[in-house]
């Protein structure tokens, strides 16, 4: 029996429904299910009415979350706990897209707190980076989460959302994204990663062929080829401030434009540890712009 089942017996009860607790827990509803059902055979009796065309928690459940609520509350509590060491090695890969933005503040936060936390950064692709956290060669990694959630083998700890933009030449005056494609080749994003296919899966559902031959894995040359007037491009910016050396038209897409989910990716059974919360926060406030309170904690 494991603690986390009744924080997703708790998260059950907050949402009304397997399908919001398997959002909340970042997990796949046919988890929350198993979770459920190993809860009963634990118990021995049913937490949930499943007579109807939707489950119905019993006053079993109730009583269950409401008896561990508070323990659950106190043992997190004590987990936080000012003058607890974390210290050790982590090992973790990190698209080169982010490196700029995330890797400076994310490891002087953690130096700064954790001086006895040793952080070794890997770069690679999200699928190879995925792969390596798999296979035990890294602890975790800051990867572009597949279509779907990503293998449920894996804790995904979401990070950042970012939508994807269409970026033309700067004296660039279409206004359409056909006509875009009709008067410019398209210098396309690598089709091995994530973001090359969300891009190239938009483009193919809004013209019927698009011109080009270039392509490249790094936003920053498709951007400075864009910004010459070699073409236009479909990429996500996490920095647009590489944008002033090199000006761009941006054409917004609307609700239809694909977006990029950015998300800490470690092994299930590593999900709980210290160490890897320790990054995970200290990369949630750099992007959130608070990592000087984290620091001053």
């Amino acid at each position: 029996m494991k603690i986390e089942m009744f924080d997703t017996l708790d998260a059950v009860l907050r949402g009304g429904s397997l399908a919001a607790a398997a959002t909340e827990m970042n997990l796949t509803a046919s988890a929350v299910s198993m979770q459920m059902r190993q809860l009963e055979a634990y118990l021995g009796q049913p937490l949930f009415d499943r007579s109807g065309h939707a489950i119905r928690a019993t006053a079993l459940a109730h009583e269950v979350a409401g008896a561990l609520r508070p323990g659950l509350a106190q043992l997190q509590s004590l987990r936080r706990r000012e003058g607890t060491t974390i210290e050790g090695v982590v090992r973790f890969g990190i698209i080169e897209s982010l490196m700029p933005t995330l890797l400076p503040g994310t490891l002087s936060a953690l130096r700064e707190r954790y001086p006895r936390l040793e952080v070794r950064p890997t770069r690679g692709r999200s699928a190879g980076l995925t792969d390596a956290v798999k296979r035990g060669e890294l602890d975790a990694a800051v990867v572009a989460e597949p279509e779907g959630g990503g293998s449920v083998r894996l804790h995904w700890r979401p990070l950042m959302r970012r939508e994807m933009h269409l970026i033309a030449p700067p004296d660039a005056r279409e206004t359409s994204v056909p006509a875009l494609f009709k008067q410019y080749e398209w210098i396309r994003y690598d089709r091995q990663t994530i973001s090359g296919q969300l891009a190239a899966r938009y483009v193919a559902s809004q013209v019927d062929a698009a011109r080009g031959a270039l392509e490249f894995d790094s936003v920053p040359a498709i951007v400075a080829m864009v910004s010459a007037g070699l073409g236009i491009a479909l990429v996500h910016l996490v920095d647009s401030g590489f944008c002033q050396s090199y000006p761009v038209r941006f054409v917004r897409l609307g609700r239809s434009a694909p977006a990029v989910q950015m998300s800490l990716v470690c092994r299930k059974s590593d999900a709980d540890s210290r160490p890897l919360r320790a990054v995970g926060d200290a990369m949630t406030a750099v992007l959130t712009g608070t990592v000087r309170a984290l620091a001053g904690r």
